[in-house]
């Protein structure tokens, strides 16, 4: 390059610099992929190219901004634009909501505004704005889709009941997705059944699950008809023929459904289409929800008024979402189905009627929840005296149920022996342990295998006589106790292992003397759990005039939420004391003629409380032979007791430890053959022992005229309890 060509500096393009400037902005506003508009001081529009694909420039030129885009909020939009205007600085990327005149439905722009400053600067006037446009509508869109979707998939599955897991499902949908949404499942899936395969059968019922709606259409919903998206929750329909539900549940698959005057369908369900209409709802998604081939029930979404058509993108999302829907309710039909059948079993197990007990007045409440291990019982003992028991497996479903109805029966059969009841939880520990180790061999394949084993139980024994309940517990709460003056009783019993645990800590009784009409309370765990829980139940039991019934229904009320949930089981007794009327004791030498003493004595009482000559000749041939053996093997202090019941009851005392034994004696012997008639004259006999020697006890039922006779006498004699 020459020096000349050097000095005269870079070569000015062709046109001036006019030119290239208006070259530029040609081929900005040519070529920009952001929509660009020039504004002058009033807002209006002198310069653009395409703002959004498919609109014409010239429709725009000449108007105000805000008119051109009608946008939602065109006061905040021109209050902005005058702050730019006057010099407050940019704004960038602000998210405003409009319409266009040619593309139907709402949009979404993301704008920015900057200030075109005259040649004085930014001091002087400013010549107009520059605003940059960008439809984000499908941007939104996407979004508004994965955050259904992943809302979705945030809410649903996390509960076990399956009405909850549709309605977290509807939840998450509305307002975001859809307006309105409608979950339907198959009746007898809400029962635990198996789903039906697909098609769904005609006349299939299908039951309203749950219902969601945005506030813009609650008002509407309300209002609507059976056939469409009122809130119905609940309801019962089986679908119209030829519409687009029954369709769906047909080929099982997803319909977009443009809801109209013109389509045909509705004039085979006029009560859906009413209330269609109602709700101005004009695009419809329909989904089945569908599992491995089989058909759970079925999603309805709704679009109403000024939203944006569902489009195909929408029903890729709703298909998506109805499939983790439909994962999530078989998981909890499945577990509903398991707790329906440890439900029936826990209540098959344990007893089905109240028992009538000589000397206490019984009651109890079981809550049903997750806990199907829960138990409680009434067992009549000899001598007028009732054992009481409460207990409980830890866990949920079939498995713990089953083991709950193993340690019942194995505590019945217990508290027939006449056990003290630390030995009954002793002996019952030894076969918690058993079906432990039976567990444990499990193969390593069987779930049961790994899976933990835990269990309380306590287990109370009143004694009318002496008025005294004595108690012992395995990892279980001890009962609570109110006297008949309301104040609590004061019952420390140490707390034994658990039925299931490694500890082979002995069991500990404790005993407490009881004044007639006081309250006994014997409760799971989940009772007791919570702040004040043992004083809450405890003042509630010092109500005065409340029948157990009454009180355990008061102590129901005031549980916390959480325990009706989990289940629980509370047994109330009320102590009595036997009617001295009912009641017949005499102390007898230790003499060879006292048997034939006795006989006199159980025919002449027997005969004053009006009891038939059969019964009155068994009874003294069963008195004689149990006095005959206390008198030839037994030691002093020798006493015969009667008590009159449901049944009749003959007790012999001696002060010998040894126990007769039942002996079956050949043609040629001479004895022998005492207790054998006994046990054949009696319904039930036994012994149980003490610390001042033995009792021999027989039970005898009573024809149904002498049971209604013994009523009479209780109540005769004031019907002591």
């Amino acid at each position: 390059m020459s020096d000349a060509e050097t000095a005269a500096g870079p070569e000015t393009p062709r046109g001036g610099p006019d030119q290239l400037d208006e070259a530029l902005l040609a081929t900005l506003f040519a070529q920009s992929a952001v929509g660009l508009g020039v504004l002058d001081p009033q807002l209006r529009l002198v310069r653009a190219n395409s703002l959004v694909e498919g609109e014409d420039v010239g429709e725009y030129l000449g108007h105000r901004f805000t008119d051109a885009f009608r946008l939602d909020d065109p006061d905040g939009a021109e209050q902005l634009m005058k702050r730019v205007l006057a010099g407050e600085g940019p704004a960038r990327d602000r998210l405003v909501r409009g319409r266009l005149r040619r593309i139907p439905g709402d949009r979404e722009f993301l704008v920015s505004v900057y200030r075109l400053d005259g040649p004085g600067g930014p001091e002087a006037p400013a010549l107009g704005l520059l605003a940059a446009v960008v439809d984000v509508t499908e941007r939104q869109r996407a979004r508004a889709r994965n955050a259904a979707l992943a809302a979705v998939r945030d809410a649903v599955g996390g509960s076990l009941d399956v009405a909850a897991t549709c309605r977290s499902f509807a939840d998450a949908l509305v307002p975001g997705f859809a307006d309105l949404a409608v979950v339907e499942v198959v009746d007898d899936v809400l029962r635990g059944a198996d789903p039906p395969v697909g098609p769904l059968p005609p006349g299939t019922p299908l039951r309203r699950a749950a219902s969601g709606r945005c506030d813009a259409f609650r008002d509407t919903a309300e209002g609507a008809g059976e056939g469409g998206v009122r809130d119905r929750s609940g309801v019962t329909r089986r679908l119209a023929a030829r519409t687009p539900y029954a369709l769906a549940t047909t080929d099982l698959r997803a319909r977009l459904v443009p809801l109209g005057p013109g389509n045909p369908w509705p004039a085979t369900d006029p009560d859906g289409a009413r209330a269609v209409a109602e709700t101005g709802a004009h695009s419809l998604i329909v989904v089945p929800l569908t599992l491995r081939g089989a058909v759970l029930g079925l999603v309805s979404l709704y679009r109403c008024g000024a939203a944006e058509p569902f489009d195909e993108d929408d029903v890729s999302l709703a298909v998506s979402a109805a499939t983790r829907a439909a994962l999530g309710i078989d998981n909890a039909r499945r577990y509903e189905r398991e707790h329906v059948i440890a439900s029936t079993v826990q209540r098959r197990l344990l007893p089905q009627a109240e028992r009538q007990q000589a000397a206490v007045d019984t009651a109890h409440v079981l809550l049903p929840g997750r806990d199907s291990g829960c138990w409680f019982d009434t067992i009549a003992l000899s001598g007028a005296r009732t054992a009481l028991v409460v207990g409980g497996v830890a866990g949920e479903g079939l498995q713990s149920a089953i083991a709950m109805g193993q340690l019942r029966t194995v505590i019945q059969a217990l508290a027939g022996l006449d056990l003290e009841p630390e030995e009954v939880l002793a002996r019952l520990k030894d076969t918690a342990d058993r079906l432990a180790d039976e567990r444990a061999a499990l193969p390593p394949a069987d779930a049961l295998q790994g899976e933990p084993m835990s269990a309380g139980c306590v287990y109370g024994v009143y004694d009318p006589f002496t008025r005294t309940c004595t108690v012992a517990r395995a990892g279980h709460p001890a009962p609570l106790i109110v006297g008949p003056d309301g104040r609590a009783v004061a019952l420390d019993v140490p707390e034994g292992p658990g039925l299931f645990s490694t500890d082979s800590a002995l069991f500990a009784p404790a005993t407490v003397t009881l004044e007639v009409g006081s309250l006994l309370a014997f409760c799971t765990a989940e009772l007791l759990s919570g702040d004040r829980a043992a004083e809450r139940i405890t003042e509630t039991l010092a109500r005065p005039g409340r029948s157990l019934q009454q009180l355990g229904d008061d102590i129901v009320y005031a549980l916390p939420d959480d325990t009706r949930s989990a289940g629980a089981a509370l047994l109330l007794a009320r102590t009595g004391t036997v009617s001295d009327h009912l009641v017949a004791t005499w102390d007898l030498a230790q003499d060879p003629t006292t048997p034939a003493t006795a006989r006199v004595l159980v025919r002449d009482r027997l005969q004053g409380w009006g009891l038939d000559e059969d019964t009155v000749e068994a009874t003294e041939l069963i008195v004689s032979e149990l006095v005959t053996n206390a008198v030839r093997y037994g030691t002093p202090p020798l006493r015969l007791r009667l008590l009159l019941d449901s049944t009749l009851t003959c007790e012999v005392h001696d002060g010998s430890p040894a126990s007769p034994h039942l002996r079956h004696a050949r043609t040629v012997d001479e004895g022998g053959r005492g207790l054998f008639i006994v046990s054949r004259l009696a319904s039930h006999w036994g012994a149980r022992h003490g610390p001042d020697g033995k009792v021999l006890w027989t039970e005898q039922d009573l024809p149904e005229g002498e049971q209604n006779g013994a009523k009479d006498e209780r109540n005769g004699a004031g019907g002591e309890r």
